[in-house]
């Protein structure tokens, strides 16, 4: 993950969105720092699709007010279209068109001449590892394919801030590493990339910040471990050669719980360095010898679960 900078590629306050009686957006602030990954998750309902599309344009919002990369998305739309790029759920790439077609088609909306079109279809193909595929029908292309060539397309015009809608929905594994290899890469050469997914440990390798929409309203923003840290259950799991190591480091601790038949201890804490060395240092202090120390926190399906009420699997996705 990347280090956050302080200028915003969008900064919104007070978003608010309604259709007649129900209330989709109720007062929203987002700051998303330039060059880095902020993802948006919540559960079904939430307003995470209405968001996207008021910050791509596709609908205006009711209320609030809203800059993207700069730009004032109420009186300068055109300019704010010009700076992003959305890579959809569903690709959106022609399967009777070969990878180049594809390509060549998006230079050809995008106005580029001749040579710097044919120069950006080279350039794209051989970064998203689809050159030998180049003249190949799409039909053919597999599904990590067809979103590398999908996400290629929407880098034709090269955009600032690169809106992606569940990037890896349907891959594989190892598809989906390659996808968020090709995420840091962007973000590595100075793109912004928002991002909404239905897989959380996507968004704990991937995002700088990640913003819980619930809703209509933001209940929690901040970096995966700041989140992780907002609900209880972390705690450090001690393991010891034999037991009377193990009676010695429970007189110490008297906090800690025996969870099992093993020489094991956990003791309560949120993982932060400081509380793991000062609990090292009491041990250290009583001569009590640890064989082996590791750190146990709250995933996001556990903030998920705390702060909307529902897990993961049951409630939360991108629609």
């Amino acid at each position: 993950m990347t280090t956050t900078s302080t200028r915003p590629a969008i900064e919104a306050t007070g978003l608010r969105k309604a259709y007649r009686e129900h209330v989709v957006l109720d007062g929203v602030d987002l700051r998303v720092p330039e060059a880095t990954v902020f993802a948006l998750l919540g559960p079904n309902g939430a307003g995470k699709t209405t968001t996207v599309q008021i910050l791509s344009t596709l609908i205006r919002a009711d209320g609030g007010a809203v800059r993207v990369c700069g730009h004032d998305l109420a009186t300068e739309p055109d300019r704010v279209r010009a700076a992003i790029g959305v890579t959809g759920q569903f690709s959106a790439v022609d399967n009777l068109l070969t990878g180049a077609e594809n390509l060549k088609l998006m230079t050809d909306l995008r106005h580029l001449g001749r040579v710097e079109g044919r120069q950006v279809v080279e350039e794209l193909l051989a970064r998203f590892d689809l050159t030998e595929a180049a003249g190949k029908a799409v039909a053919t292309y597999s599904g990590g394919m067809k979103r590398r060539l999908d996400l290629a397309m929407t880098l034709v015009g090269r955009p600032r801030l690169i809106f992606l809608d569940e990037p890896t929905t349907g891959l594989d594994p190892r598809s989906r590493r390659v996808m968020w290899d090709i995420v840091r890469g962007l973000v590595a050469d100075g793109a912004t990339i928002f991002l909404t997914t239905q897989y959380l440990e996507e968004a704990d390798h991937l995002a700088d910040r990640i913003a819980l929409l619930d809703g209509g309203r933001l209940v929690a923003e901040g970096t995966p471990d700041e989140l992780k840290r907002l609900v209880p259950g972390g705690h450090v799991r001690l393991h010891f050669a034999d037991p009377a190591e193990l009676a010695a480091a429970a007189r110490v601790l008297p906090a800690a719980t025996r969870p099992d038949d093993d020489l094991t201890l956990h003791v309560p804490g949120d993982g932060g360095v400081r509380a793991v060395k000062d609990l090292l240092d009491r041990l250290d202090a009583a001569a009590v010898k640890v064989e082996t120390l590791s750190l146990h926190t709250p995933d996001l399906d556990d903030v998920f679960l705390a702060l909307t009420g529902h897990r993961t699997e049951e409630k939360v996705t991108t629609a």
